[in-house]
């Protein structure tokens, strides 16, 4: 899959560039800007030429056959969005189950114009006791990777203005839905 990808991502004009280092081998990826279901497509093609074997998080209502076991072996992880769960909790505990995992979060929880980014990402990262791996989309630059690998310090306002400048100015598919262009 790998240089299949790396064809197809050449082919639409896209760069990837950055990557986890090898010793980083539980994070939660932060995502941004997320405006389009092309942001998954292209992020999934990234993480197989980056050769990272990621998880992400899927309303279960998406499980269906044949759709359930593609988006299994894509790495999603169905979740039940009806019910009341502690999801950072649940997300904190998996990375105890495993010795390897990279779980991928849009902050923006959603592809909508959003004014404040949900803030689970960075307590899962802080529960798990695991670093932040920022991740990038700028279809402005057609460039896609990770740009920094960041440990939560529990000082979440300080903290996320760091990471929003990160993001900041980042081109998004739909620029008019992204909060920090």
């Amino acid at each position: 899959m790998k240089w299949i990808s790396r064809i197809i991502l050449n082919l639409w004009g896209w760069k990837i560039t950055g990557n986890i280092p090898e010793d980083v081998k539980k994070c939660v990826v932060v995502v941004a800007p997320h405006t389009s279901n092309w942001d998954f497509i292209i992020g999934r093609l990234a993480y197989f030429v980056l050769g990272l074997k990621v998880k992400f998080l899927i309303k279960k209502e998406l499980f269906f056959f044949p759709l359930g076991p593609v988006l299994k072996w894509l790495g999603a992880i169905p979740v039940n969005r009806g019910k009341s769960t502690r999801m950072v909790d649940y997300i904190a505990d998996l990375f105890s189950q495993y010795d390897s995992l990279y779980i991928t979060i849009t902050p923006e929880g959603t592809r909508s114009l959003v004014t404040r980014w949900k803030r689970g990402f960075y307590f899962v990262a802080l529960k798990a006791k695991v670093p932040i791996a920022l991740g990038v989309l700028d279809y402005k630059q057609k460039t896609g990777g990770v740009v920094k690998i960041f440990e939560p310090t529990g000082d979440y306002e300080a903290d996320i203005k760091m990471i929003e400048e990160i993001y900041r100015g980042r081109g998004a598919r739909h620029p008019e839905k992204f909060n920090l262009t």
